[in-house]
């Protein structure tokens, strides 16, 4: 029932007072009408507000209902949620046209050693040619390296990477004894050819590779063009470098009697 309803009852009350109706008590007869008026009035406003919770004929600046409340509220959770951490930025190891704060590695035979546009090529070394950093701060532990590289010309390892893992360093063969050889050098003393790191892979000469290396504070591990090639526990081993790469340290690049390209060396800090 609505206000026409309740109109309509009025009326009829008045008609029938000002009529005359005989053996009609209108004093009562008017109180009975004006009850039964406030009591349709007021089913009639409960009437209204349910159609306003079910968003019938709702007032867009009433206050908002369970449902909307509960979307409110969880609107603000979200907004209120810490944001997801990104990733920090991969950055250069060293600059296009300059080798600033890299020095080329006195083996002793070493070769040529030469940066333009990017791409740091060696010569070929008898045996040995590279280039280690003077940088002081770069990190030595949780951190990443990627870089790509080809052989253009020999017959054995062309990315070989002296790293830093926490107080200790290590390094990462690709290519080795004979051009196949892929592994960690050294562990527990034992250098790529005779831990549990090693493996053989058929590297082509002209061809560049894609390669990475994480460290952090349980394990390391090593990808070639996104193919896990090592994962190997921190705890409990010890990790060196063959004497023979010890100008490499802390963090150095060098290839054996090959000529060797490197591009898009970097680095960056993990969580």
């Amino acid at each position: 029932m609505g206000m026409l309803s309740i109109g309509a009852l009025l009326c009829v009350s008045c008609l029938c007072i000002l009529l005359g109706i005989p053996h009609l008590n209108k004093d009562h007869f008017l109180m009975k009408s004006i009850r039964a008026a406030s009591i349709i009035a007021s089913l009639s406003l409960a009437n209204l507000c349910a159609m306003a919770t079910d968003g019938v004929g709702q007032d867009k600046s009433a206050p908002p209902t369970k449902p909307q409340k509960a979307a409110v509220t969880a609107q603000i959770e979200l907004e209120d949620a810490p944001a997801a951490k990104k990733e920090a930025k991969w950055l250069p190891l060293f600059e296009k046209n300059s080798l600033e704060g890299w020095e080329s590695t006195n083996f002793g035979g070493e070769g040529s050693v030469e940066i333009k546009e990017g791409v740091l090529t060696l010569g070929r070394g008898d045996p040995l040619t590279g280039v280690h950093t003077k940088k002081k701060d770069l990190p030595t532990d949780r951190y990443e390296m990627r870089w790509k590289a080809k052989r253009a010309d020999g017959t054995d390892f062309f990315a070989g990477v002296t790293f830093p893992i926490g107080k200790d360093h290590c390094s990462f063969i690709c290519g080795g004894w004979g051009g196949g050889l892929v592994g960690i050098s050294s562990i527990n003393g034992n250098d790529a050819s005779e831990n549990e790191t090693s493996s053989f892979r058929d590297f082509k000469n002209g061809k560049w590779y894609s390669f990475r290396i994480r460290v952090d504070n349980k394990v390391l591990k090593a990808w070639i063009d996104d193919e896990e090639v090592v994962s190997v526990d921190r705890e409990g081993k010890s990790f060196s470098v063959r004497a023979e790469v010890m100008p490499s340290r802390p963090l150095g690049y060098c290839a054996f009697q090959s000529v060797v390209e490197v591009k898009e060396w970097e680095y960056r800090v993990l969580d």
